[in-house]
């Protein structure tokens, strides 16, 4: 007798009937609800992004946004010559871009879009690097021990740039008297063999932004002295995209001379669906030109500076939706929503007997805060972490960088979709758990969850 397998009720269907966790690939086929059901059961465990208040990353657009992913699922940025229409609007995203950054001739300018911030960084890192290696070879110099100057701040991805491509990673570290690159010791840890300096436009530990003018400043001193002129690269995976909107008088771009490139996350603060980044160079020169491929592919020869190949082309066109949907005013009113929400939290957690803040969203709308010295014994900011996660808040505890790695802070990023109520319950249970933490007669028995992803 025929049987229709879509009538056999759910969960008693072959696939859902026996383990999900499939190790090898299944013998035979199944329905696709069948499939749909066991992939989505799967991902119920991972937590609510909505409350994963540890990422940068955008976890919210609207439904026009989602209707326009999924028309592009099927498009690939790399492929120009089958696509020309998305990959025109990836050049009209980075010439927006330029604009936003003050680029000093909008005619003479190049970027392109990336996975992400941490690929843009690499780029940019390259340009630097092979900028470099043609001065040094033109004036009949070694060219074999580059180096990069940074804040032991930076992301991890630094780390991964100056390993990846034999560099060597200068750090100045972080100290209390200065908590971010200021320019304070940059003569000492620069030489004829440093490519660039790094500096960071929202710090993932605290959010603050590092001051581009002041490293500036200092590299001129340098330049007077030794004849060392040295470009900057801005690291602005959140703040390049908050900046233009909450602080326009800030320096901090393509205003700033020594600037030579920046660098964003469009999934970050630019609002967008992971993952997309953005890099602009101030002009054609700042990129080198043997560092872009002419490549045949699919019947059309393209030009392409890039990590990856074939990638979705779908962000791209959501980043420039949104350009399009929200304009100057309504980037200007959501990152002023965001901040206002940083603001507000930042401010109540401050009035907490137990803790101290190290920053209160002022810069992008990010804070941490550390437990106030002698406050406790019997519990640390690990037991808060998760103590909160119970709750089904994500907000990581984890050790500061450089002279500051024995303090441990806790950091709450604030993202388009975490409103003023959501934060009022989150309020709620900080304040609920500390005071539970608080009330123990003895020290928490275990060291509670261990330092957590953060950025």
């Amino acid at each position: 007798m025929y049987q229709d397998d879509a009538l056999i009720p759910t969960f008693s269907r072959a696939g859902e009937a026996t383990t999900a966790r499939y190790t090898q690939i299944p013998d035979n086929s199944m329905l696709p609800e069948t499939a749909y059901r066991i992939v989505r059961d799967e991902t119920m465990l991972d937590g609510n992004a909505r409350l994963n208040l540890a990422t940068f990353v955008g976890t919210w657009m609207d439904e026009s946004a989602d209707r326009l992913y999924a028309d592009a699922f099927d498009k690939n940025m790399i492929d120009k010559d089958e696509y020309p229409a998305t990959a025109a609007i990836e050049e009209y995203c980075w010439r927006i871009l330029a604009d936003l950054w003050h680029a000093p001739d909008r005619t003479d300018v190049i970027g392109t879009s990336t996975i992400g911030s941490s690929e843009a960084c690499m780029l940019g890192g390259l340009a630097l690097k092979r900028r470099w290696q043609k001065a040094r070879r033109a004036a009949g110099k070694d060219a074999d021990k580059p180096n990069l100057i940074m804040s032991s701040a930076v992301q991890v991805c630094w780390e991964k740039f100056c390993n990846y491509f034999d560099v060597e990673m200068r750090q100045v570290a972080t100290t209390e008297e200065h908590p971010l690159m200021d320019g304070t010791s940059l003569e000492d840890v620069v030489d004829e063999n440093t490519i660039g300096v790094v500096v960071l436009m929202g710090v993932t530990y605290t959010g603050a932004y590092e001051p581009v003018m002041k490293v500036q400043a200092k590299l001129d001193s340098i330049q007077a002295k030794t004849g060392l002129d040295i470009p900057i690269h801005i690291d602005g995976a959140s703040g390049a995209m908050v900046a233009p909107f909450l602080q326009p008088e800030l320096e901090w771009d393509f205003r700033v001379p020594r600037v030579q490139s920046i660098n964003t996350s469009g999934h970050k603060y630019g609002l967008v669906y992971p993952g997309v980044g953005w890099i602009v160079w101030r002009n054609t020169a700042a990129l080198p030109e043997e560092l872009v491929f002419r490549v045949s592919y699919l019947g059309g020869s393209m030009p392409t500076f890039a990590l990856n190949f074939s990638r979705p082309g779908a962000q791209v066109l959501l980043q420039y939706y949104r350009f399009l949907r929200l304009g100057r005013s309504g980037y200007t009113s959501i990152q002023q929503a965001s901040q206002d929400v940083a603001r507000y939290l930042s401010h109540e957690v401050g009035r907490f007997d137990a803790f101290e803040l190290l920053t209160d969203g002022s810069d992008i709308p990010v804070f941490a805060w550390r437990l106030k010295p002698g406050h406790t014994d019997k519990w640390t900011l690990y037991h808060l972490s998760e103590r909160l996660r119970i709750k089904g808040w994500l907000v990581p505890a984890y050790p500061l960088s450089g002279e500051l790695e024995g303090q441990t802070v806790m950091r709450i990023v604030c993202r388009d979709g975490l409103s003023r109520d959501l934060a009022e319950d989150l309020l709620h249970d900080i304040r609920e758990e500390t005071e539970f933490l608080d009330s123990l007669d003895a020290p928490m028995p275990h060291p509670g969850l261990p330092p957590a992803f953060h950025h």
